[in-house]
């Protein structure tokens, strides 16, 4: 029996393993407004329990984990497989073409939400495990799975939970199956993530708004007070002028440089993928600014009246929320203090509060486990996979680098239109099923490892 046999089981079997998957898309997980996070955990539970796994919510102090596990004696390679039940908000709903709650097939996709971030995914991974035993009867590596419920509210307790179960979690590699693929169609073997810093800014004027004319000159308006404030923080190159934010910046490997050089580019196509067609950059700057530099980005900027027509007013308040992607070593707490005394030195009024952190991760390309995941993946698909240093978007690798001290790859299934956080989010059919195909590659592949 081999991996093709598999492949038959699974087109027996598409309309019981879409039922499946639809179930858990019907379900409500918003994490953000708790809604249907207890049903959501449970139901996990349940759909690993059915496959065989050992399985239990495992309270922390947010929502639970849900934890499963598959071990045999015999095996001498543990992997971790991590995902996420919680999903985004739908808002806003009347953008969707179809309620976002209710599953529905069109030109080859599901669309839902968290149908690819990241029910679609993890389910992937449970109909492989339960694929792969009924074909072959037994495992030939030890499983975990951990799936967590707080993703996408930046995984708050996710790095306390891996502290306290390290024992339970050991494992040899953690695998993880979340976001699109390359915009060119091919699957991605990712070897980290950057990191994230989230910041809040207030300031403050008048007690209440004021008469634009009557009070202008006299009342101070806080909205200029942070665009002033901003002109200290970038100059006209993009470069970030906060002392020491370039401080502990990992220089790439040369090997590192080297995937990036081999990496697929069509400027043109992408342009027109991101909505944006006067997108003008080389390959080199392309890949180095989305892998190996940090951001610095206004991610919203409030203050006064922003409805039709006019009001003249001069606002009592303005504020600014500002993401930071962060790459190898930064911490996001340090920059964090960096940036707050930047903002005393500049706009000693202006209140900064601290929204969410993560620490960026990277697996060293010449990790002898990548390279046998990176032969999986092309068996699976075919093509050989672009292996890229980092994914330029945020993930709690971290917890399992610098935490659990083990190697950690992300090789997403999704596919790079899924519109993910955004309305008529997707999968499509062809990259769910491939997905469960992939995982037992990859599983079949670490068994047979020399």
């Amino acid at each position: 029996m081999t991996i093709q046999t598999i492949r038959e089981l699974i087109n027996e079997r598409t309309e019981e393993y879409l039922d499946q998957l639809f179930t858990l898309l019907k379900q409500p997980s918003i994490s953000a407004q708790n809604i249907g996070m207890e049903e959501t955990s449970t139901l996990v539970k349940n759909m690993m329990q059915d496959i065989g796994m050992d399985a239990h919510l495992l309270e922390t102090d947010g929502y639970p984990v849900v934890y499963g596990e598959k071990l045999n004696a015999d095996n001498d390679f543990t992997l971790l497989i991590y995902g996420h039940y919680d999903v985004q908000p739908p808002d806003p709903v009347d953008a969707w073409d179809s309620p976002p709650f209710e599953p529905t097939v069109r030109d080859g996709k599901i669309f839902c939400r968290g149908a690819g971030d990241n029910k679609g995914q993890l389910m992937a991974q449970l109909l492989a495990i339960k694929s792969y035993q009924d074909v072959f009867g037994e495992l030939p590596i030890n499983i975990k799975l951990v799936f967590e419920g707080e993703e996408e509210k930046g995984s708050p307790n996710l790095a306390k939970f891996v502290e306290e179960h390290k024992e339970l979690l050991h494992a040899d590699l953690v695998y993880t199956s979340d976001g699109p693929m390359h915009e060119s169609g091919a699957p991605f073997v990712l070897l980290g993530v950057r990191g994230l810093l989230y910041v809040e800014l207030t300031a403050k004027g008048a007690d209440w708004d004021n008469h634009s004319g009557n009070k202008g000159n006299i009342v101070p308006n806080p909205a200029w007070e942070l665009v002033d404030l901003l002109h200290t923080m970038k100059d006209r190159d993009g470069n970030v002028l906060i002392d020491g934010f370039y401080d502990h910046i990992r220089q790439p490997t040369e090997e590192e440089l080297e995937l990036i050089s081999t990496l697929p580019y069509d400027q043109k196509t992408l342009g027109k993928q991101i909505g944006y067609e006067d997108f003008d950059m080389t390959k080199e700057d392309y890949y180095r600014k989305l892998t190996m530099e940090p951001t610095f980005n206004i991610a919203g900027f409030h203050s006064g009246y922003g409805g039709e027509g006019t009001k003249t007013i001069i606002p009592s308040t303005a504020t600014l929320k500002m993401d930071m992607r962060l790459v190898v070593d930064q911490d996001p707490a340090d920059i964090y203090d960096k940036f707050t005394a930047h903002v005393k030195k500049y706009a000693p009024g202006v209140e900064v509060k601290w929204l969410g952190g993560m620490l960026p991760s990277r697996t060293p390309a010449d990790t002898e486990v990548v390279g046998v995941v990176r032969n999986a993946v092309e068996k699976a698909y075919h093509q050989p996979p672009i292996l890229q240093p980092s994914l330029g978007g945020s993930l709690p690798d971290y917890v399992w680098t610098k935490i659990l001290g083990v190697p950690s790859v992300v090789v997403p299934y999704a596919n790079f239109d899924e519109a993910n956080h955004s309305p008529n989010e997707n999968i499509g059919l062809d990259n769910f099923f491939d997905g469960i195909i992939c995982t037992c590659q990859v599983i079949q592949e670490l068994g047979n490892r020399a």
